[in-house]
């Protein structure tokens, strides 16, 4: 069983910073990479950055130069850090992680609970 654990949300006024982190624990055989997702309320959900296990990143053109994806593969944890936040931040962050479970193993993907960012004066 693997499980996905995120923590980090809160309330925070424009401008201000936030840092969310996921940890991943379970039977992993390895990890291809670890992102988060956002959902605001009404709309889909969408890929903020994503970290591939050989350090590229790729980051969704909205919070590029605002957003920072890092990733320690010892701890199969992965953190986003938010700096000038904006009110269109606003929604709810999904850590994911493609991995496997065994060698040679079928790639899945697995997602956490979600932790809820809200941006408002």
């Amino acid at each position: 069983q693997v499980q996905l654990v995120e923590s980090g949300g809160g309330l925070v006024q424009p401008g201000g910073s936030l840092r969310l982190s996921c940890a991943a624990s379970g039977s992993i055989f390895s990890i291809n990479v670890m992102g988060w997702y956002r959902q605001a309320p009404g709309k889909q959900r969408e890929l903020v950055a994503r970290i591939i296990n050989d350090g590229r990143t790729n980051y969704a053109d909205s919070v590029k130069g605002r957003f920072t994806v890092s990733r320690d593969n010892a701890e199969n944890t992965v953190h986003l850090q938010m700096n000038s936040l904006k009110p269109e931040d606003t929604a709810v962050y999904y850590c994911n992680a493609d991995l496997s479970t065994a060698v040679r193993g079928p790639i899945y993907r697995y997602w956490g609970q979600g932790t809820q960012v809200t941006v408002s004066s």
